[in-house]
């Protein structure tokens, strides 16, 4: 797992099979995006079998191949989509394309899981929504900030429990590292990726609906600004948000492309729960300054007192076997279809009404 680059940020857990070898196969399609290697680890954890892989560039499969060898490359998207015995594909297609492949993946008859963001237009949500009701099938998102990182998942538990009362508001900070050479050309083209607020701002917006327990909300400011990086105009390299929800609750998010260089890990991401009877931080990637440095560090403050928790390989990411059950079963315990396309529309508004301040 490389942490000091977020676009091949590949988290690796313990396995926690659901399913026997066989009995859920899936195939990765289009690799435009290194998330697509933490896609695989989740499902493949979970206990799926990778059965196709497929990809325009013959350099990606080789690379994919590298890591996932029991995989084998497909002839063409079709071999992969059209295979019988496959349950699902997941992609991490150019943003602005994933919601095309979903169309064709489910018109195939397949469950889709595809990366964050999943749509840069609100017509191709809509286009979306009218696919899941005409076929059944499922358009999950990976919004790994939560699903894949375990202090999030602990938060999650402890606001179950009661921990901290009714949550009333969630404040996000994701500060993200550029590594400008190392990305492709279509990451600094808007309608390619979607704009800050629709990209990376989709962590914070879902995570907000989770923790909240809201199901809408409305955007009441959005801004964005591309502050140092003029010879890429297209790139929006800061952006915030604030969002009142239906039930009351409130949300402010920050997201950036100033990760300083001298932070040992791609993004130093934070998130801030307060409740009726007290509050959580998270500390996502990284403790700075610290001697434990690593991942997941949770601060709980209630009634009872205050507590750490150290949440790496505490509670492992449930939502990979979730997603493989709910495929098989029909069921939506990982996450509901609604949630999924909410947090995805609201992004859409966001980008849509923000403000360019410079």
């Amino acid at each position: 797992m490389n942490r000091a680059d977020g676009m091949n940020y590949a988290p690796q857990g313990k396995p926690q099979p659901v399913v026997k070898p066989g009995e859920f196969i899936f195939s990765a399609v289009r690799l435009d995006h290194g998330h697509i290697y933490g896609m695989t680890n989740g499902l493949l954890e979970a206990g799926a079998t990778l059965k196709y892989v497929y990809d325009p560039d013959p350099k990606k499969v080789e690379n994919f191949l590298k890591t996932y060898p029991q995989a084998k490359a497909a002839r063409s998207e079709e071999e992969a989509l059209n295979d019988p015995d496959t349950h699902l594909i997941a992609g991490a297609a150019i943003t602005s394309e994933r919601c095309a492949l979903g169309l064709r993946a489910m018109a195939a008859g397949k469950d889709y899981f595809t990366d964050k963001a999943p749509f840069t237009t609100m017509e191709q949500l809509n286009a979306a929504k009218e696919m899941v009701k005409k076929t059944g099938r499922k358009y999950m998102v990976y919004y790994s900030e939560r699903l894949h990182v375990e202090s999030a998942i602990l938060a999650g538990y402890m606001i179950e429990q009661g921990e901290i009362g009714k949550v009333i508001s969630v404040t996000g900070f994701g500060p993200h590292r550029l590594s400008a050479r190392n990305r492709p050309a279509w990451f600094f083209e808007k309608e390619k990726y979607g704009g800050i607020l629709c990209d990376i701002g989709s962590h914070q917006i879902e995570q907000y609906l989770h923790f909240a327990g809201e199901e809408d909300a409305t955007i009441q400011l959005a801004r964005v600004a591309n502050y140092n990086n003029p010879q890429y105009p297209g790139l929006e390299d800061f952006g915030d948000c604030s969002i009142l929800g239906k039930n009351g609750t409130t949300n402010y998010f920050r997201v950036d492309w100033f990760n300083p260089d001298g932070l040992r890990t791609w993004g130093d991401g934070r998130t801030f729960i307060l409740g009726t009877e007290g509050y959580i931080e998270l500390r996502k990637y990284i403790n700075i300054a610290a001697d434990n440095a690593d991942s997941d560090h949770v601060f709980l403050v209630n009634g009872k007192g205050e507590k750490y928790v150290h949440a790496a390989g505490v509670t492992g990411f449930p939502f990979f076997g979730q997603l493989i059950l709910d495929c098989l079963n029909r069921t939506e315990n990982a996450m509901t279809q609604a949630h999924s396309f909410k947090a995805a529309e609201l992004c859409l508004q966001a980008e849509a009404q923000a403000l360019k301040v410079k």
